[in-house]
């Protein structure tokens, strides 16, 4: 079986909790880098700027007092558990509020049907849990193991921690609460995912019966009463449980959204077809089928389409038709 040292033991704490001489040198890191991170992330999705994004995801610091609450409960510091949530939590709710106050200086609300940054984010699915744990688990692996340690940038990108809450601000200031609930639902995906895979990681290492071994680096008192593995464990799962059956109705929903959509596409494609308008986009938004359609006039009746779509059996599904008439007018000049 695999198993750490006690100098791993000493470097990971040393990487991941915010203690002893070096505490406020880490803390204006922390606060400095994930400020920096948020404002890059808010502009990225705002901008709809992929290669943006990526960079607030490599700089932000978000990652390490997840990985400080992974450590904590696979050695049993309370002390360092507490600070580490707490830490996660005031990180979140500083990268919320900051995105939203950016928000409230943009002159157009930013929102899924205009932005595919915030499209990407707002409906997290099933498949989503199942590759935050796999990349959880790669940034466990890479902190046990300091011969992996350059897979931490990748970890980073893969694992979106800053730009969901950077959503959230954004569409809670838009006044999108739906989708700021499903950005705020991708970031605790994320943060259960690196939990339950990184304790897993922790416990596969026996990292627990290696940091007994330390010499009483913290005879001080710093951690505090110990606590026993299983019941932050327990509360791991517990909370990964909660997080995945959400997931698992969404994906479902939006499943069955992808295939109405297909079926709708084909019957809106038959409507137009020989009346000289096209279909330029046909997506599942808001729990309808919104069809956009370009042409000259006079437009197709939409009557004429819902009578189609009731026939293939889609007579229960929602449709929204947004017609654009193509109109040329000569203003020839005097």
């Amino acid at each position: 079986m695999p198993s750490v040292t006690t100098s791993d033991v000493r470097r990971i704490r040393d990487a991941v909790f915010f203690e002893g001489a070096a505490r406020h040198r880490k803390l204006s890191r922390f606060w400095v880098l994930l400020l920096l991170a948020g404002t890059i992330a808010t502009a990225g999705v705002i901008a709809d700027s992929t290669a943006t994004v990526i960079g607030a995801m490599i700089v932000a610091p978000l990652m390490v007092p997840i990985l400080g609450a992974v450590f904590a409960i696979a050695i049993g510091s309370r002390a360092n558990l507490v600070r580490s949530v707490v830490l996660v939590a005031l990180g979140a709710a500083a990268v919320v509020a900051l995105a939203y106050l950016i928000g409230a200086l943009t002159p157009i609300d930013v929102l899924a049907p205009s932005n595919t940054q915030v499209a990407g984010r707002v409906n997290p699915r099933f498949i989503d849990f199942i590759a935050a744990l796999a990349t959880g688990a790669v940034g466990a692996f890479a902190l046990v193991r300091d011969d992996v340690a350059d897979t931490l940038p990748g970890v980073a990108i893969a694992i979106s921690l800053v730009p969901p809450l950077a959503v959230v601000g954004l569409t809670l200031e838009a006044g999108a609460g739906d989708q700021a609930r499903g950005a705020l639902l991708l970031f605790l995906t994320n943060v259960a995912a690196i939990l339950v895979t990184g304790v897993a990681v922790m416990a596969a290492y026996r990292v627990r019966q290696a940091s007994r071994a330390v010499a009483l680096e913290d005879a001080d008192g710093a951690d505090g009463p110990a606590i026993r593995s299983r019941y932050p464990v327990l509360l791991v799962v517990l909370l990964a449980a909660v997080i995945v059956v959400p997931l698992i109705t969404a994906s479902r929903r939006l499943t069955a959204g992808a295939l109405a959509t297909d079926r709708v596409s084909r019957v809106a494609e038959e409507w137009v077809h020989d009346t000289g308008w096209q279909i330029v986009q046909v997506q599942y938004l808001d729990g309808r089928v919104v069809i956009r359609a370009l042409g000259p006039l006079p437009s197709p009746s939409p009557e004429d389409l819902r009578r189609r779509l009731d026939r293939v059996g889609e007579a229960g599904t929602d449709v929204a038709l947004e017609l654009v008439p193509e109109e040329r007018v000569e203003l020839p000049g005097r």
